[in-house]
């Protein structure tokens, strides 16, 4: 019998350290890669609202058939596909997908399947439907042959020497260094209701 509990304490352990080891994703920020892994798309919570751009692709493209032909020449590459996602259930957010395939924009949700695997599925009049899986890529993992915007983390600007009698701006108490918000946020700036 005692032989019987020692297992079962050891069992019980390992599962819990298990369990501590891959934690569950709460929410979908992250970059995934879909399910044909031609791209990788960056999702980001922009003022409580989730957001995915393309972050890498296999061969650049253009949106050619886009509805504005203004927008029929802009790389897809850093281009907004996951549109205003807001969380309706655990684990599900809900909002609009577009597709530069055929140009058009999409009913859409995302659900968390587990920590690394997002259903992204979209309707089109609202009976048109369709899925796939996209997988989580981990931190720190480049792409072969990436084809990705210049890294963010740049090196800093060297401080500019104060005249006499005057402070200098960048390194003074009253404008502390402020935390950068995410490159996929930033690159949304000044498209409120983003369309297509």
């Amino acid at each position: 019998m005692r032989t019987l509990g020692v297992v079962l304490a050891w069992l019980i352990g390992a599962s819990i350290a298990s369990a501590q080891q891959m934690p569950f994703a709460p929410d979908p920020t992250g970059e995934w890669l879909v399910e044909k892994k031609i791209a990788r798309i960056k999702i980001a919570d922009c003022d409580g609202k989730m957001w995915g751009v393309v972050n890498w692709e296999a061969t650049p493209g253009v949106d050619r058939k886009n509805p504005d032909p203004n927008l029929r020449n802009r790389p897809t590459l850093g281009m907004p596909i996951l549109l205003g996602m807001v969380q309706s259930k655990p684990n599900q957010w809900d909002g609009q997908i577009y597709n530069s395939e055929d140009g058009h924009t999409y009913s859409a949700d995302i659900k968390l399947l587990n920590p690394d695997t997002l259903r992204v599925e979209g309707c089109f009049l609202g009976f048109l439907c369709g899925g796939e899986n996209w997988t989580r890529v981990p931190p720190e993992s480049p792409p072969d042959n990436a084809h990705a915007p210049p890294p963010k983390n740049s090196p800093p600007p060297k401080p500019t020497q104060a005249r006499p009698g005057q402070p200098n701006s960048r390194n003074t108490a009253a404008n502390p260094p402020q935390p950068e918000p995410d490159d996929v946020c930033l690159r949304l700036v000044g498209t409120p209701g983003f369309t297509h």
